[in-house]
């Protein structure tokens, strides 16, 4: 049995940039959240976690909405990106950085908020600035938190159905993910395909989270 791995190359390069693109969005949001106490922390909080507990179907159908041309947004986004959003890769890909953003902004704000006090304390009172103190102190004190960020995103996304049906449809070498893919596979009858496919997602999604689990069990056992 052939193998078409474009669902399984777009998925990855969605995971890639969806990655690359939410770390440097993540970085300072969640630092911004582990050190303040803004009145408004709460609200941000809401919203940045939303997707974890909104529907797929929701969230996508909102974002196919406001990505057409028929509102302001949509016409916005499609004169800065020279096309219309649904049922493109820009699309997906925007889609999934709002999607995937609280799994990689908690665990970057929980391992800034686990930092101790003094040492951020220390570096304010050497004169580092709030952007100093982040990159040079706290960033190489979270490398756990950092590497659960990154893969668990990662992963995420390339397990991602609901969000990129809705907002990309089904084009092959566009938006035909490979969680798309076995979508399809089961709706032609094709069990066999979608067994391999599904298959192939399972063990990287097994690794992933070995992956994960085994780079905490290493910090603990080194640190304790």
């Amino acid at each position: 049995m052939s193998i078409d791995w474009t669902p399984f190359i777009l998925s990855f390069k969605l995971a890639s940039l969806t990655t690359l693109i939410l770390f440097l969005l993540a970085v300072p949001l969640a630092w911004w959240l582990s050190q303040s106490k803004h009145f408004l922390k709460p609200l941000v909080e809401t919203v940045t976690a939303l997707p974890l507990v909104l529907p797929p179907s929701v969230l996508g159908f909102y974002l196919l909405w406001g990505f057409s041309t028929d509102t302001a947004v949509g016409r916005f986004l499609s004169d800065i990106f020279g096309h219309a959003l649904p049922f493109s890769f820009t699309g997906i890909l925007i889609a999934s950085c709002l999607y995937s953003l609280p799994f990689m902004v908690q665990p970057l704000q929980n391992g800034f908020a686990s930092l101790n006090p003094h040492m951020i304390e220390a570096s304010y009172l050497a004169g580092k600035t709030q952007f100093q103190t982040a990159w040079r102190v706290a960033i190489p004190n979270i490398k756990p938190a950092l590497a659960t960020a990154i893969i668990i995103t990662f992963a995420h996304t390339v397990g991602e159905f609901g969000v990129v049906l809705m907002v990309g449809g089904a084009i092959p070498e566009k938006t035909r993910v490979a969680s798309v893919a076995i979508y399809d596979l089961v709706e032609q009858m094709d069990y066999a395909s979608a067994h391999l496919y599904s298959a192939i997602l399972l063990a990287l999604s097994f690794f992933v989270l070995m992956a994960v689990y085994g780079i905490n069990h290493a910090h603990t056992k080194r640190f304790g």
